[in-house]
């Protein structure tokens, strides 16, 4: 990740950075939202919403008697009062459907933006005789090969079958610096359509068919509009239905009660009442809520299937991580030389110095830089000096000298036998200084020069900075944590005691990943993973809430509900919180819409019934009942639009115990619900009365 001068191309700016930045024009997708607020107006989409449904009712029969005041019999109210009611229940349905329009409007503009980088491209398809075709990338189908070479766009999403090559992928990831690309390997074998090869030529069999490739999926799942509704927000909707029809029955039978104690009230108050009823806040919001939800995924460069995937996050019990890469920075680096023998701590660099000149891994890297500052000074020529890789055969690595030195560094079973193949001995002492780091949770690695073994190499796993804290945090919130690794049980118990797992499987296989996935689901709890092999694909399909690497196979991605484009799997922890925010957003606003509906009580139920003698029950001093029942409805309408940018940036979010959410929900939205209302409404009262309105 080092290129920093290299120019990102245009679909990165579209993808990974408008996702992380939030470099959408917020004029345009505000100016589109009040377009589309009047677009869903239309009863086929209203009715989705049954709160508001009956809101958009309500306002056509406050219409109609505004129009033909005798239309229902005798009406108390004058025209203009019936005129006013109508016109802020027609407010109240357009702010609602704004605050859908705004969410989908951040999806949308980044499905257009995207739309607008997809590129037709020629394509070199290799024919069955083996003949070389130029065609549109468009023509291309599954199974079919392509070659592409320096300079080309790759024309689909493929699998590498030849070649081995550079290629930039920042038009997916917005990372400027290159990944190789060869056949044989899980994470390196796949190519996305729309990056470019900088080098080398690949031969690519094409895995996806026309609008089937990365950049079409993720135009649909950035699309709010297409998003389906999750199994919490269905449940949500239907209660809210629910409560809704109970007021809408509760306020039917008001008429006889009102007659009967000689208090009559007009239709347009018997709207008015039931609109303060029902929990409209809530009913304005809810879509909003649950499509920023995804947004917020996508904000963090993780591209969601479904609103289900992101809300199933929230509710995950078990978290399941590999631990290289995920708990540990995946490169294991040197951190102690142990002697054996009569050598020293110094002999044992300096040989391991010798023994890392050519490697250039990260391990050997950090061989090399530990023996600096230890002093090593070598006292080997590099001059004429052969370098010698590891192979899974030999199992070790070193370097040839030109005066006949030899020394390698490598698995100590590896070390051992070569020594004792040249003629020499191994340390009494090998086995426990072996022992020791094995203990400590490292690898150990054996150096000699020639027929004498120096010493060991300490090998650390490096726990990420904060990832113990970070599992703490999800430990408050009752989420356990399983590390999967494959290495043996002392040094994966080591690892899970210093990252703080709850719990850990040692030299794991696939089964045994669908295997725990299985008994925690049994025992009701769901559950979340991450993966990127092909040897993943079932475990993800099998999880809850299953996130695959972008740089991992398509069977992955495939069978996975979540998508990260940056290929970092500690995002997994990420898209809980996500999934935690936006459960907690839906349960604080639930709330507060449930609160501030009791407030409106008190103003329009005592100037209902003032003339029945309960004008005492008017706490808020209202100047007269015309200017309750206006004051009351403008406030109603005035809090969805005031919510929204709380629904789509969501409730900050603390890692919290079940009863300290429901604590903090109670006093801050509940309490606050309650308060607000009270202030706003008698504000709106003071203003309304002052300008003349009643």
């Amino acid at each position: 990740m080092q290129l920093k001068n290299r120019p990102q191309s245009p679909v990165a700016s579209a993808t990974s950075r408008s996702l992380k930045r939030r470099t959408t024009d917020s004029t345009g997708i505000y100016q589109r939202a009040i377009v589309e607020s009047f677009v869903k107006l239309n009863p086929l989409t209203l009715y989705k919403n049954p709160v508001m449904f009956v809101v958009a009712l309500g306002t056509l029969v406050t219409l109609a008697i505004t129009l033909q005041p005798d239309l229902f019999g005798a009406q108390s109210n004058s025209r203009l009062l019936n005129a006013l009611i109508t016109a802020i229940l027609f407010v109240t349905v357009l702010f609602a459907n704004f605050a859908e329009a705004v969410a989908e409007g951040r999806g949308k503009a980044q499905a257009d933006a995207l739309r607008r980088t997809r590129q037709d491209t020629l394509a070199r398809r290799v024919a069955a005789d083996g003949q070389i075709e130029e065609v549109s990338s468009t023509q291309l189908r599954k199974g079919d090969v392509v070659l592409v070479s320096a300079g080309d766009l790759i024309p689909g999403d493929g699998e590498v079958l030849d070649g081995v090559a550079s290629v930039d992928e920042s038009a997916i990831t917005g990372e400027s610096a290159p990944v190789i690309k060869e056949p044989g390997s899980d994470v390196a074998s796949t190519v996305t359509g729309g990056t470019r090869i900088l080098s080398d030529t690949l031969r690519i069999r094409i895995v996806a068919n026309p609008g089937e490739a990365f950049i079409d999926r993720m135009i649909a799942l950035v699309e709010g509009a297409k998003r389906q509704k999750t199994p919490n927000e269905i449940a949500l909707t239907v209660l809210l239905a629910v409560l809704t029809l109970i007021f809408l029955i509760v306020v039917a039978t008001l008429p006889p009660f009102a007659n009967f104690v000689q208090a009559p009230v007009s239709i347009a108050t018997l709207v008015a009442l039931l609109v303060a009823l029902i929990p409209t806040t809530i009913g304005g919001l809810l879509s909003a809520i649950g499509i920023a939800g995804m947004d917020r995924v996508a904000q963090f460069n993780v591209i969601a299937t479904s609103g289900k995937a992101v809300e199933a996050a929230g509710d995950v019990g078990t978290l399941i991580l590999d631990k290289t890469g995920t708990i540990t920075l995946g490169n294991r680096l040197a951190d102690e030389f142990v002697p054996v023998g009569d050598h020293s701590p110094l002999a044992v660099a300096n040989v391991a110095w010798a023994a890392s000149l050519f490697d250039t891994t990260p391990e050997g890297k950090s061989v090399v830089r530990l023996a600096g500052e230890l002093g090593a000074v070598g006292g080997y020529s590099p001059e004429g000096a052969v370098g010698i890789e590891f192979t899974a055969q030999t199992r070790m690595s070193g370097t040839d000298f030109a005066d006949g030195r030899s020394v390698r560094k490598g698995a100590v079973d590896a070390i051992k036998r070569s020594v004792i193949a040249q003629g020499g001995r191994v340390p009494a002492d090998l086995e426990a200084a072996t022992e020791r780091v094995s203990r400590l949770g490292g690898t150990p690695l054996a150096v000699c020069q020639g027929t004498e073994i120096y010493g060991v190499i300490y090998l650390k796993d490096i726990v990420k900075p904060g990832i113990r804290q970070r599992f703490e945090e999800l430990r408050r919130m009752g989420i356990k944590t399983i590390m999967l690794t494959g290495d043996n049980r002392i040094t994966a118990s080591v690892i899970a005691a210093e990252a703080g797992v709850d719990d850990f499987i040692a030299e794991a296989t696939p089964e045994d990943k669908i295997r725990v996935i299985r008994e925690n689901q049994a025992a009701g709890k769901l559950v979340a993973m991450t993966g990127d092999g092909t040897n993943d694909a079932p475990a993800l399909a099998q999880a809850d809430v299953g996130v695959a690497m972008n740089s991992g196979t398509q069977a992955a991605k495939e069978a996975a509900n979540m998508v990260d484009l940056d290929s970092d799997p500690t995002k997994l922890i990420d898209v809980v919180t996500i999934g935690k925010q936006l459960l907690i957003t839906r349960g604080a606003l639930t709330t507060f819409s449930i609160a501030n509906d009791v407030s409106k009580y008190f103003a329009i139920i005592p100037a209902m019934f003032s003339a029945a003698g309960i004008g005492a029950l008017n706490v808020m001093g209202l100047t007269s009942p015309t200017s309750a029942i206006l004051s009351a409805l403008i406030f109603n309408a005035l809090i969805i639009p005031a919510l929204i940018p709380l629904a789509l940036r969501g409730v900050q979010f603390k890692p919290l115990t079940a009863d300290e959410l429901l604590t903090r929900n109670i006093l801050i939205y509940g309490v606050g619900g309650l308060i607000v209302p009270f202030i706003g409404i008698k504000l709106i009262d003071v203003l309304v009365s002052a300008v003349g309105l009643v």
